[in-house]
């Protein structure tokens, strides 16, 4: 295969259905690429000395692709060997120990990758138009992101 036939892709994805590690880290893979990065956000069982039973996620769907493509661009300005990236969230509920966010990176080096997908679940917790509902024994909170700007801006 030649280089050229390897063209840098981006792949996103909403969705309600269970999110596979193997399947979001496969997309990336790149005979020219030495390192595959990945954050995997699942759900925990306790916040804050409460017992949480799952989580559910709302998005404005539509807005969140969008913001997620430019955060995959600025990825690609600020290091520009990356090859591929895919950001994958799921929506709904999602039970204890399940991924709620996969994010992967290919790049010929290790240290690209890793900063990437760093930035990506920072900026992505920062900008993107997504909703965590965690529900608890007896109770349920929307929780609010510390990192989202607009959270910030009504304060």
């Amino acid at each position: 295969m030649d280089e050229s036939e390897d063209v840098p892709k981006d792949f996103i994805e909403l969705k309600s259905a269970k999110l596979s590690v193997d399947e979001v880290s496969e997309l990336v893979v790149s005979p020219y690429c030495g390192a595959v990065s990945l954050f995997i956000g699942t759900t925990r069982n306790n916040f804050e000395g409460k017992k949480v039973i799952h989580l559910e996620y709302e998005a404005y769907t539509s807005m969140a692709e969008t913001e997620i493509k430019k955060i995959c661009r600025d990825v690609r300005q600020k290091w520009p060997s990356v090859k591929h990236i895919a950001v994958y969230h799921r929506l709904g509920v999602v039970p204890i120990t399940e991924a709620s966010v996969i994010i992967a990176v290919s790049s010929p080096h290790r240290a690209e990758s890793l900063e990437a997908v760093k930035y990506c679940i920072n900026t992505l917790k920062a900008s993107v138009p997504i909703w965590k509902k965690e529900i608890y024994e007896d109770e349920y909170s929307w929780k609010e992101n510390k990192e989202c700007f607009w959270a910030n801006s009504e304060k």
